[in-house]
């Protein structure tokens, strides 16, 4: 089983006020990961973005989608060099771009899974990101609108959003633990309030938990950045996982991942407790 399976934002790996990458984040996060985790990582449209704008002196303009391909095409690379520049180095990286048909293909999930249960063993550790480069918006809306036509009792997987990708790869390699790193330090209240920090979502039962959650969704309003889903998407996402006994950590990557497992770090947590899981139990 894996122990951890950890997803970055977009926004949590740069500097916005400088354009800039922050090298201290990438530095913390890869510096800590291990084989028997798997990090779902944004960024690449970002970073993408970033690097362009660095060199040219000016963003790409024209239609947003195909801009969109562009920096993911070219923020890539530089997400898998640096995280390989921080990780140790007797750990292989192994890159995973994903879309949703891998998910929703018994066939391709079957090869999906194999293939992130090989790494654990073999000492390497898969990086996986959606295929922004690859994937065409109308193009994936029509695949997903048959999809629902032809199987409509089936829960579809989109997995446009690195939240559910990362849920979704959790359920998958029904891992003790799905770590969502942000930048912010968790679910709040009110979002203009720190005081206001959730720090545990916890229940006895699945319908107590599924009551708490959508109170709490009740305070998210908007999101980040364009195209992001915001804190509500997050908790749906976290939800699922936390019903299927993965405890789910949302917390700031300016924090260890071993202290947000440990909670002794600000975060919110989302659990059944009857599915607790402890530290030690995972190897962690």
């Amino acid at each position: 089983m894996i122990d951890l399976v950890i997803k970055i934002g977009s926004m949590a790996l740069i500097r916005k006020e400088d354009n800039d990458i922050d090298y201290n984040i990438f530095s913390r996060l890869a510096s800590q990961l291990r084989p028997g985790m798997i990090l779902v990582s944004s960024g690449a449209t970002e970073i993408g973005r970033v690097d362009y704008l660095k060199r040219n002196g000016q963003e790409l303009y024209g239609d947003p989608e195909q801009c969109k391909t562009d920096y993911s095409a070219q923020g890539q690379a530089i997400l898998m060099e640096m995280y390989r520049r921080f990780t140790r180095q007797e750990y292989s990286l192994r890159q995973v771009l994903v879309e949703h048909n891998h998910f929703n293909d018994p066939v391709k999930r079957k090869h999906l899974q194999d293939l992130l249960d090989r790494a654990a063993k073999q000492h390497a550790i898969p990086v996986i990101n959606y295929n922004d480069c690859v994937s065409d918006e109308e193009n994936r809306k029509m695949e997903l609108m048959d999809l629902h036509s032809r199987h409509p009792s089936d829960q579809i997987v989109e997995c446009v959003d690195n939240d559910e990708t990362a849920a979704v790869v959790s359920e998958l390699m029904h891992s003790a633990r799905l770590v969502l790193l942000t930048s912010v330090e968790g679910i709040y209240l009110d979002p203009s309030d720190k005081s206001t920090l959730v720090g545990s979502i916890e229940a006895q039962t699945p319908e107590e938990l599924t009551d708490k959650v959508r109170q709490l969704q009740e305070h998210c309003h908007g999101a980040s950045r364009k195209g992001a889903n915001g804190a509500g998407a997050k908790l749906e996402y976290a939800l699922r996982c936390a019903l299927n006994g993965t405890e789910v950590i949302i917390g700031s990557p300016r924090y260890s991942i071993s202290s947000l497992v440990h909670h002794e770090a600000p975060c919110t947590r989302i659990l059944l407790s009857g599915e607790k899981k402890t530290a030690q139990s995972t190897g962690y």
